[in-house]
């Protein structure tokens, strides 16, 4: 053991999921780290000569049924397609997102289609790629106290997740002390188990009728945002306790959209149609696209903007293309962008070195021994990869090298092993400094940090051939510090369509998190694994957000953004800044508002809430009135009749403002869900370089929701060369804190998305 490393008790442990989004320019994607096995993606310009289109047309003449809605979408495709039965023409009918369908055409079919009375546009789809027992106790929820027995564990709730599907077979989906679902289930369950739990299941792909899992990516969401309670989890021992979703207590819906070829956009929309409705209160989306897409060419944009329409709160992936800046994906407005961090968990292995230094890394592989065998320490740059002509060197040697692609790096660490090596130490790129995105080599791999990296190969040169190592494993630690700190991965703000809106809202638990695995992935060998990625931080946000709607049913989806953004934690477990992946203080772009906070996310005191015609219009300041009658299904709205809101006047619960030296001023109302009577104060934490106007200083509510309108004005001393100045505003009374950060930008005020490719 490493001494320096605190030991914390190993209480019971609760399960939840870690997703990595991998995001890809043409495709959907799931948003989790799968290096261990790469993904055979559909090129979206196929070799046939047909493609699929998503077709927006005119609602049919008369208000109709779903069959009324199909016959009015097959009167615009050729009669050719029509009559060809071999492949289905139509794939996909849309009535809740919008007017329209999914069909596979030729590009003269396509003409023929647009020349119809009706049409509006069409857009080729693309493909999308999808983006634990201890999680819940970091996030301050424990069974049979607090805010979880409050909230009831979020029985009665719907969650709705568009994934790869579900093992309805595995414990976590037991329905054991869950009641049946309300009458407003409209949905079926086509798996191997269905039961109070498991409500909904169902695939849209078009010719897999199949819902069951076999990415594993689909099973470990769901469990992550609604698992039943699971005694004995863990991975090969470690990690060890009970696990739990974030809302053990709620319905799980599953809507198949997604298999080993990806997410295709047609059938995400068929997704978001269904669960529509179906009748779920949550969308959970572990998926996304690239980032600079318009929102009106953005299914998931669209999908979400049609589900908040019907009161469901729609959580989406930020991505997993950090630490590159303006990667974020799913950044509309209206969706809740979840990044990811860690948290303060460690599956310890310490690197003890001949010199008495010891280098704290981890391994998912552990060994019961605490007493390890000294071996010479192996490291080269001419082997720096591990990338060996011949392996007889390494016997009986611990060998160092930089980690890279597992499908690479997997079978030469296999080489290293079999020629009788001691064991390898892969350290992190520079890019990933502290964050280790664990992998299971089933070996002994202990894997630690850039920095330590460093520190390795710094004594193996000074030491040259009297450089020793020797490995000792530590199971499971709890209460390491610093945690969270923000994932490399995580993608990272502003976003480039709508740079007014401070984009990812919030950081949750994404790395390294244990949750439910199913049997016939052929990548883990229980019914539980270990993965990362914003995928895993969406269903813990996911789940808190059940609980909220739970004791609060009739809250709007922004209201419960605002109590999740506003309620968050500014700091880390040591009370310091949350960091970054290089351990530097992590900006607004890395974190958003905070790290969730579900018990004060439930007792948020104000709230700033947002209708859908203040959406709309934003759409027509951001897209005008073809965006909005894409986006919007709402015949009654229209631009003409709607005040355009920029985006950095949305009634946002962060403000996002631009660095000016005169004074900028935004506009936002507040709603009291808390004590009727009650004084706020304001209460403004900046920088010196940047000055804050609050008018008025004091909000007085004598009732329950009853709404208060503010202006804060916001000037910086002098231009600045940084890419953004931080502060924050908070409303605060005698029991309740509302913060929202301040943002100071070089541009803002941006309509100009990234064209449609």
């Amino acid at each position: 053991m490493c001494v320096e490393s605190p030991m914390a008790p190993l209480t019971n442990l609760l399960l939840l999921p870690l997703l990595l989004l991998a995001a890809h320019f043409l495709t959907p994607s799931l948003c989790y780290v799968n290096q261990a096995r790469s993904r055979a993606q559909r090129n979206s310009t196929e070799t046939s000569a047909y493609r699929t289109y998503i077709v927006l047309v005119e609602p049919p003449p008369l208000n109709s049924d779903e069959d009324a809605h199909r016959r009015w979408y097959e009167s615009f495709l050729p009669s050719t397609c029509i009559r060809n039965s071999r492949e289905p023409c139509l794939l996909h009918s849309y009535v809740e997102v919008f007017s329209g369908f999914a069909a596979r055409l030729t590009d003269a079919e396509l003409d023929r289609v647009a020349k119809k009375p009706g049409f509006v546009r069409a857009f080729p789809e693309r493909t999308l790629q999808l983006m634990t027992t201890h999680t819940p106790e970091f996030l301050g929820l424990r069974k049979g106290t607090g805010f979880w027995s409050v909230a009831n564990y979020g029985k009665g709730v719907i969650v709705g997740l568009l994934d790869t599907g579900i093992h309805a077979q595995h414990p976590s989906f037991d329905d054991r002390g869950v009641p049946p679902p309300s009458a407003k289930w409209k949905g079926s369950c086509k798996a191997a188990r269905c039961n109070n739990k498991l409500i909904g299941v169902k695939s849209l792909i078009v010719g897999d009728s199949d819902s069951d899992d076999y990415e594993g990516h689909g099973t470990h969401t769901s469990s992550t945002v609604a698992g039943n309670f699971v005694t004995g989890a863990s991975v090969r021992g470690i990690g060890r306790g009970t696990s739990s979703g974030i809302a053990p207590g709620a319905h799980i819906a599953m809507y198949k959209v997604c298999n080993r070829s990806g997410c295709e956009e047609s059938t995400i929309l068929a997704g978001f149609d269904a669960a529509i409705k179906d009748g779920v209160d949550v969308l959970s989306l572990s998926l996304g696209s690239v980032s600079g897409v318009r929102f009106d060419r953005d299914p998931i944009a669209i999908g979400a903007f049609n589900a908040i329409a019907k009161g469901i709160i729609v959580v989406g992936a930020a991505g997993n293309s950090g630490p590159t800046s303006r990667s974020v994906t799913n950044d509309a407005p209206w969706l809740l962008t979840v990044a990811a961090g860690s948290v303060d968990r460690s599956f310890e292995a310490g690197v003890h070195l001949g010199n008495g230094k010891c280098i704290h890394g981890e391994a998912l592989t552990q060994v019961a021994s605490q007493t390890s065998k000294r071996y010479p320490l192996l490291f080269s740059e001419e082997h720096r990869f591990c990338e060996f002509e011949e392996y007889r060197s390494v016997s009986g040697k611990i060998v160092v090298c930089q980690a890279t692609t597992p499908t690479i790096q997997n079978p030469r660490i296999r080489s290293i092993m079999a020629a009788g090596a001691g064991g390898v130490v892969l350290f992190n790129e520079e890019s990933n400094g502290y964050t280790t995105v664990l992998q299971d080599y089933n070996s002994r791999v202990v894997q630690v940090s850039t920095a330590d990296g460093a520190v390795l190969a710094a004594y193996a040169a000074s030491s040259a051939s009297n450089a020793v190592a020797a490995f000792t494993y530590n199971n499971t630690l709890l209460g390491v510090p610093p945690a969270p700190v923000v994932a490399s991965f995580s993608s990272r703000g502003p976003s480039s369509v709508t740079p007014g809106v401070l984009k990812p809202d919030i950081l949750a638990p994404g790395l390294n998190i244990l949750a439910a695995w199913p049997p016939k992935t052929g990548y883990a060998s229980g019914p539980f694994t270990i993965i990362s990625g914003t995928s895993m931080a969406t269903p813990h946000v996911s789940g808190v957000a059940a609980l909220i709607k739970s004791l609060h049913p009739d809250w709007s989806p922004a209201a419960i953004k605002s109590a999740i953004l506003t309620t968050s934690d500014a700091v880390n477990s040591t009370g310091g800044s949350i960091l970054n992946e290089q351990h530097r203080k992590a900006s607004a772009y890395d974190r958003g508002a905070g790290h969730v906070n579900p018990t004060r996310a439930a007792d948020p005191g104000l709230v700033y809430d947002i209708g859908v015609s203040d959406y709309a219009g934003y759409i027509c300041w951001l897209l005008g009135d073809d965006g909005l009658a894409t986006i919007v299904r709402n015949s009654s709205l229209a631009c003409t009749k709607l005040r355009k809101v920029k985006d950095v006047q949305l009634n946002y619960p962060t403000i996002t403002v631009p660095m000016r030296t005169s004074w900028f001023t935004v506009k936002r109302t507040v709603t009291n869900v808390g004590p009727a009577a009650t004084t706020y104060k304001v209460k403004v934490d900046t920088p010196k370089s940047l000055r804050v106007r609050v008018s008025p200083k004091t909000l007085v509510f004598s009732k329950a929701g009853e709404k208060k309108r503010f202006k804060v004005s916001v000037s910086c001393h002098k231009r600045h060369k940084h890419k953004l100045v931080e502060g924050s505003l908070s409303w605060v009374s005698e029991k309740h804190v509302v913060r929202s950060p301040i943002v100071a930008v070089p541009k803002v005020g941006s309509h100009a998305p990234a064209p449609w490719p």
